[in-house]
């Protein structure tokens, strides 16, 4: 296994850090400064990304901010892990939260998660502007489009 293997492997956000965990703590935090706070908070544990990924082919268009995706498709597995940076604090929290819903995922599973039914419980369209909710849009319609790539064609039927 290769260090930028392993990077995806060992990203937390999907696998020690749960969807159902971070809907608990958002639970937990009365007001959206709190909320924030933790977003933010959750976008300093994505894992360090490849310098040399910050190329035109891995930019997500239609973000405000500079956002960059890779994904590592794990074969043994049938996995699709991610990774995804941004220069801006907030918009990282807002991929940490799109890591923990889809990261780690059959490519199958990810193109059936209703990732905006998690966005509209989480109530964040209301709370972040509508250039960052355009973004989150952007990076889910990247993630998909690369599920859609890596999800096995079906046998021809036989009649």
């Amino acid at each position: 296994m290769t260090s930028a293997t392993e990077t995806f492997l060992d990203n937390p956000l999907g696998t020690s850090v749960t969807i159902d965990g971070v809907m608990d703590d958002f639970e937990f935090l009365d007001d959206w400064e709190d909320r924030y706070a933790y977003i933010i908070d959750l976008g300093k544990q994505l894992p360090a990304f490849p310098d040399e990924a910050r190329v035109e082919n891995n930019y997500v268009h239609g973000c405000q901010s500079q956002v960059w995706l890779i994904h590592y498709f794990d074969e043994a597995s049938g996995k699709l892990y991610l990774l995804i940076d941004s220069d801006a604090m907030i918009v990282r929290g807002l991929a940490a939260i799109i890591l923990v819903a889809l990261n780690g995922r059959t490519p199958r599973e990810l193109l059936t998660t209703d990732i905006d039914e998690l966005f509209e419980t989480l109530d964040l369209f209301r709370h972040i502007s509508p250039t960052r909710g355009n973004g989150l849009r952007a990076m889910v319609g990247k993630i998909r489009d690369i599920a859609a790539t890596q999800v096995p064609s079906e046998p021809p039927s036989r009649v």
